[in-house]
């Protein structure tokens, strides 16, 4: 029996950064309220997705040229509201699927993180996750009264603390801690309600949380590491992974790195859910969608100093004092914030220009190129993951609107689920089940 793919989107921050993009109505003038987004969980979860995740930052980008002006004109990762809001928003419209949103270490004490992501997770019904950041920027460290960034290893060593802290509130509340017992007039087991008191070298709480405990016990957690401490990292913690690599060699090697470090830890590696970044072109015909493909790749061609901006935004580099014409491998191109980001564009760039190099890299967004009628995707899909390994993709659309999301729901999502390769129905209440359920 084929076993069937778990299934996750990836949300670029708040709903309007699909403003510029085909098909999205008067999103500039109504992405305050997202109900966009609502309206993108729903469909979701009518496709019985395991996960929407809510990617964030808390800053506006200035790393192009030295100046904020292509970020705020394009809109490029902003405006951005706080996740958990509108992670609170995509719950209340929904009732089964997982909602992820983004936190980041250094700008939540570890007991307002663990109190607010408990929270969320008892006003869901057990269906919350964590998607666990560091941080990578230096201008967000700014905002929250730092310097700038730690180093990028020591943020993981950091983060392991950190991990231990909240974990320790999370399980203060033991099991059966709450009797609500009327005969009694008891409302919770004192015996059963205990002080973390954590103390590490950079994280001190005491616990226990005022909150109560989350329905799951502890969020599902997501992560996204791609450096080598960053995989030891969410082979340690996560639950969920999510992978950005290129090509299916890349994803196998990917997975087997993740999978020996969770053995090496002490964990089954078949808990740790490992996940591709996809972005399919689909259409009617093998024709539509090879229009569609030749019709983004001209949108991309015009986007190439956007597409720098963003990545300059993640890397800290200034690419905006280059010659888009200069072979990249003449750059000297390092960082402190997203390396596996950077290293993966330096081997997708080879000796090509920065614009030959970054149209490579962004031109083709995902893991591997997906193109076609609903049913040859489904088919490329189901051939990658047998060639790679690995327990399902998820699914990043530069085009995000009503109408793109639709025709992954109700177009590409049956097609899998002709082939057995993708949920009919959620077998369980609880986020954490339904991501172990395959």
């Amino acid at each position: 029996m084929t076993r069937p793919f778990h299934l996750g989107w990836f949300l670029q921050g708040s709903s309007v950064q699909a403003w510029g993009e085909p098909w999205t109505g008067a999103i500039g003038r109504d992405w305050m309220v997202p109900e966009l987004f609502c309206d993108i969980a729903r469909a979701l979860e009518r496709a019985c997705f395991d996960y929407v995740l809510i990617e964030d930052s808390s800053y506006v980008g200035e790393s192009y040229g030295g100046s904020r002006e292509i970020y705020l004109a394009n809109g490029l990762a902003v405006p951005r509201q706080d996740p958990s809001v509108i992670a609170t928003l995509m719950a209340a419209a929904t009732s089964r699927i997982g909602i992820v949103p983004t936190l980041s270490t250094f700008a939540y004490p570890p007991y307002l993180l663990a109190r607010l992501v408990a929270t969320l997770d008892q006003v869901s019904a057990g269906r919350i996750g964590w998607n666990m950041v560091t941080g990578s920027s230096d201008y967000a460290a700014m905002n929250y009264g730092m310097s700038g960034m730690p180093e990028h290893d020591l943020r993981y060593d950091m983060a392991d603390e950190y991990m231990g802290a909240v974990n320790a509130l999370w399980d203060s509340w033991e099991p059966g801690a709450i009797l609500a017992d009327t005969a009694s007039g008891v409302l919770v087991d004192h015996s059963k309600v205990h002080a973390a008191d954590f103390e590490g070298k950079w994280f001190k709480t005491r616990g226990p949380l005022n909150s109560g405990p989350c329905v799951q016990g502890r969020p599902v957690i997501a992560q996204a590491g791609g450096s080598a401490r960053g995989k030891r990292f969410a082979a340690l913690h996560a639950d969920t992974v999510v992978a950005s690599v290129k090509g299916v060699a890349a994803m196998r090697a990917y997975r087997d790195d993740v999978r020996a470090n969770a053995v090496a830890q002490g964990r089954n590696p078949d808990d740790v859910k490992i996940l591709f970044l996809v972005a399919p072109t689909l259409g009617e015909t093998m024709e539509e969608a090879e229009l569609r493909r030749r019709q983004r790749k001209a949108r991309a061609e015009a986007q190439v100093p956007q597409f720098l901006a963003h990545f300059g935004k993640i890397t800290n580099i200034d690419f905006g004092r280059y010659d888009m014409d200069t072979p990249v491998d003449q750059l000297d191109l390092h960082t402190n914030g997203h390396q596996q980001s950077l290293d993966d564009f330096k081997r997708v760039a080879g000796k090509r220009s920065l614009r030959e190099a970054m149209l490579a890299y962004r031109g083709n967004p995902g893991s591997v190129e997906l193109t076609g009628t609903p049913d040859a995707v489904a088919s490329q899909m189901a051939e990658a993951m047998q060639e790679a390994g690995g327990d399902g993709f998820l699914l990043s659309l530069g085009d995000v609107s009503r109408r793109s999301v639709a025709e992954i729901a109700d177009g590409l999502v049956p097609a899998l689920q002709a082939r057995g390769l993708a949920r009919r129905a959620y077998a369980h209440a609880q986020f954490r089940d339904n991501l172990l359920e395959f």
